[in-house]
């Protein structure tokens, strides 16, 4: 018997096992992150509670926005049968440290979640047909997966357009959510142009290093001192500032742009 065999097998088995087992009592997300050990800061609280289908996170670092995004995709999987739960970051490294803190969710829910059928380091699929994936930042490696439930696309500045691009359409049938989340990387790409223009169809979350209080005021302080400006003010301060490889400045790019030239050619002579 091959391997792919017995793998169906098995989840047949444990498919027959969830619907004969005793129904559970769903949790609620907020429910999960008690059960996580966690205990959300306002603003992640408001996000358990967010029905926005889509959620634009400008998050400083170390504020939770991985932890509080993980009970969502874990609660996703284990509360809503045959839900896809795929997971994204800029590298696969990224993507499985995200992965991880799902696992360590769902591992708290102990029976209160469906028995996994099917476990590898970078998927997990659930007796309730839900699978959680997690994938590195490459466009080709999305284009086999349809109809997501969720989608969670961490440190999202740095992942690039075409990827974000090839993910949109899987949403088209599906209704599934789409959650970026990310401190800022310059005033570029598709995370910047979705919290400055994406208009407000997008539920957009800001929370700086001030305001998360397991960061103290002499660690910021410290750091304000050690590390450039524009550095501290984009990690800390989430502002979306020039980087330093940028060779022309923003401002001198909007500068040079005029809608008050007219044309050297009015009409183009036509090629005989």
């Amino acid at each position: 018997m091959s391997a792919t065999t017995v793998a169906k097998l098995r989840r047949d088995v444990a498919a027959v096992r969830e619907r004969l087992a005793p129904t559970r009592a769903p949790l609620g997300a907020v429910d999960v992150a008690a059960r996580a050990g966690l205990t959300p800061d306002p603003w992640q609280r408001d996000l358990l509670l967010s029905d926005a289908r889509q959620l634009v996170l400008l998050c400083g670092r170390q504020s939770g926005k991985s932890t509080i995004t993980a009970v969502l995709a874990a609660h996703q999987a284990a509360f809503v049968p045959a839900s896809l739960v795929l997971l994204l970051s800029p590298s696969l490294r990224q993507s499985s440290e995200l992965f991880r803190k799902v696992r360590d969710v769902l591992a708290a829910l102990g029976g209160a979640a469906p028995p996994a059928v099917e476990e590898s380091a970078l998927r997990l699929e659930f007796g309730n047909g839900s699978r959680v994936v997690c994938l590195p930042g490459k466009e080709a490696t999305i284009r086999g997966f349809s109809a997501p439930a969720l989608v969670v696309e961490d440190e999202a500045s740095r992942v690039p357009d075409d990827l974000y691009q090839a993910v949109r359409p899987m949403l088209a049938t599906s209704g599934g959510r789409l959650i970026l989340l990310s401190t800022p990387w310059g005033r570029r790409g598709h995370f910047f142009e979705t919290w400055e223009r994406g208009g407000p169809g997008w539920h957009r979350v800001k929370v700086t290093a001030e305001q998360v209080p397991r960061i103290p005021a002499a660690f910021l302080a410290s750091e304000r001192a050690a590390i450039p400006d524009h550095v501290y003010r984009s990690e800390y301060e989430v502002e979306f500032v020039e980087t330093d490889d940028q060779f022309f400045r923003d401002a001198d790019v909007d500068a040079a742009v005029s809608t008050n030239v007219f044309p050297l050619f009015l009409e183009v002579p036509r090629v005989a």
